[in-house]
């Protein structure tokens, strides 16, 4: 192995070291106690070796929001591989979505709430946010009705999805009812 590949594997790990902290971090004690200081303390490296590889924390949230989608992406995938008819395909999808949100909520809020830096529905997307829409889309468009446009079905869906999942987070949807409204967005916006 060449010196240059091996500073480029070490400096590949470090990123991998500075994502995977300010992600344990935000999800231990929220956003607000990631700090470039605190990350260099935690990962025993200097401040300038953080913005040697990020140029802030708005870098970071956005490194940890594509992490978060490419899983989200793969979650979905897994949780409608299994299902055997479109219902419960959609069911299946829409549950996932709302386990990655709850069991996830800081990599959740740095795809959908924080400041990130990322291009959302534009050509310049990075590719695993369109990756984690796309898993989304390959499940809805078979469900979103004649003449409907399954890109703009899916939105809907996804903006409904969102909706629950922030919303119950918050607080402000009692939470005995999360599976009938889950059953009664499947049921009423999907063409089954």
């Amino acid at each position: 192995m060449s010196v240059q590949e091996r500073k480029e594997r070490e400096r590949a790990s470090r990123e991998r070291l500075i994502v995977a902290t300010a992600r344990e971090l935000a999800e231990q004690q929220g956003w607000d106690a990631v700090t470039t200081r605190r990350l260099a303390e935690r990962i025993e490296y200097s401040q300038p070796v953080l913005y040697s590889h990020f140029r802030g924390k708005r870098e970071i949230i956005g490194a940890v929001a594509l992490e978060g989608a490419a899983e989200m992406a793969v979650a979905l995938r897994a949780a409608t591989a299994a299902a055997s008819d479109p219902r419960s395909r959609v069911t299946a999808l829409a549950r996932a979505y709302l386990d990655f949100a709850e069991r996830n909520p800081a990599v959740y809020d740095a795809m959908f709430s924080l400041d990130g830096g990322l291009a959302f529905a534009r050509e310049d997307t990075p590719e695993p946010l369109k990756d984690a829409f796309a898993a989304l889309l390959e499940c809805l468009a078979e469900v979103a009705g004649e003449g409907v446009h399954p890109g703009l079905f899916t939105e809907t869906f996804w903006a409904s999805l969102h909706g629950l999942a922030t919303l119950t987070r918050a607080g402000r949807l009692p939470p005995g009812d999360a599976e009938q409204r889950l059953e009664l967005l499947v049921d009423r916006l999907a063409v089954l």
